[in-house]
């Protein structure tokens, strides 16, 4: 039986080939001398060899890049520079890393991110890992597709706020004025002195953008075994798990069945990426099946009733890091997600949001219950521990650099 689970689930993977705020920051250090920026112990040779490689096993697809905006070691170390620079929000409070902790695979552990100014968005922040790989990038939004356009939602977004920059130019300025940024943004943009300002909008969002697809994860026990295969790099119980996981009984892997663990992905050679969406019945307001307000999934863009209620499904990959899970952190445990599935629903008894969701109207067929035993259920939960990377979340080239400058 195992040989055939692994057999589907080679088959699946192939076919698919998805907190703290950083250091306060005055108008007095926007001219900081250029150890405020400067390359630190762990970051990549800027040398001559300026080529992008990535660092992925013998079989894992390569994500796709925009031509216009082509990989490199400097431009990924800018990125990670801004990404973690507090100056790219309106009180230079937070910066893109405050709501993406690398510890936590880059989420904040919050049920619901908080914005800058103290004001919670409805849903919660999405893991950054292979983000390169979704074929859309929010978690009901079809379409956001460019991790370039998405960048500017959490920059300038209004409703709700979150890093709050209330015009471009607002950033520009602070950044501008550090001259180490400057003299990095002309040398990663080979700037020829045509007298252009050399820090851009463009030009930022093209370089943390940079630094998010450099944020890949194909180094957890499972990927040892799958893809180096190392078969003490699993134990037992999750490899009982993982058959589990691509059973026909609890059809787990019909949304997370790829090599990133979702079914929305996108890669180098991709002929058609899927766009999925899905109601999992985790709501059923009054029976009518309505979800909370501003969590009413991809009706909210497309309009169209039967798409009520339906989010994309999130990569499983360091999922063991990521609670609370579902978009609004409703449920607190993995173990709360199985008895969800399990049930084919969740039931919320009392409150403004009572109903079953077991019986949504606009669920998706695929979310119909199953019988677990309890020891079959801590194989599952073992084998989510096997897509933990411990390397992704310790790697000093993803880490916040002016914490290591303290």
């Amino acid at each position: 039986m195992r040989a055939y689970h692994l057999f589907i689930a080679s088959l699946l993977i192939t076919a698919a080939c998805s907190g703290a705020s950083g250091p306060d920051r005055s108008d007095d250090d926007l001219g900081a001398p250029s150890d405020d920026v400067g390359p630190d112990a762990s970051a990549p040779d800027m040398g001559p060899g300026d080529e992008w490689v990535w660092n992925l096993p013998e079989g894992f697809p390569r994500p796709r890049v925009p031509e216009d905006n082509p990989m490199s070691r400097s431009k990924v170390e800018l990125g990670r520079y801004l990404f973690y620079d507090t100056r790219l929000s309106g009180n230079q409070t937070q910066s893109c890393g405050s709501c993406h902790e690398q510890h936590l695979a880059f989420t904040d552990g919050l049920p619901v991110s908080v914005g800058s100014t103290g004001e919670s968005t409805p849903r919660g922040s999405m893991a950054l890992g292979n983000v390169a790989f979704n074929a859309t990038l929010t978690w009901a939004n079809p379409l956001l597709r460019s991790l370039e356009t998405q960048m500017l939602t959490p920059l300038f977004g209004e409703h709700p706020v979150e890093l709050g920059l209330t015009s471009q130019e607002q950033m520009l300025e602070r950044l501008r004025a550090d001259d180490e940024y400057v003299a990095r943004f002309q040398d990663v943009f080979d700037d020829d002195g045509a007298g252009g300002e050399a820090i851009t909008l463009d030009r930022v969002t093209k370089a943390i953008s940079a630094f998010q697809r450099s944020l890949t994860t194909a180094d957890s026990p499972f990927d040892r075994f799958r893809y180096s295969g190392d078969n003490d790099a699993m134990t037992e119980q999750q490899k009982r798990g993982m058959d589990l996981f691509f059973s026909e009984r609890l059809e787990c892997f019909h949304c997370h069945g790829s090599f990133n663990f979702a079914d929305s992905v996108s890669h180098e050679g991709t002929v058609f990426e899927e766009v999925s969406f899905h109601n999992n019945g985790l709501y059923n307001v009054g029976s009518t099946g309505a979800y909370p307000p501003e969590n009413q999934g991809i009706f909210e863009i497309t309009g169209v009733l039967e798409d009520t209620g339906r989010f994309r499904a999130p990569s499983l990959r360091n999922i063991a890091l990521t609670a609370p899970y579902m978009h609004d952190g409703s449920l607190a445990t993995l173990e709360d997600v199985v008895e969800h599935y399990a049930r084919g629903g969740t039931l919320t008894e009392t409150g403004p949001y009572a109903g079953d969701g077991k019986f949504n109207p606009f669920k998706s067929s695929l979310i119909t219950g199953f019988v677990i035993t309890e020891s079959e259920k801590q194989d599952l939960l073992a084998f989510f521990e096997a897509l933990t990377d411990e390397t992704f979340i310790t790697n000093p080239a993803h880490s916040d650099p002016f914490a290591s400058d303290q």
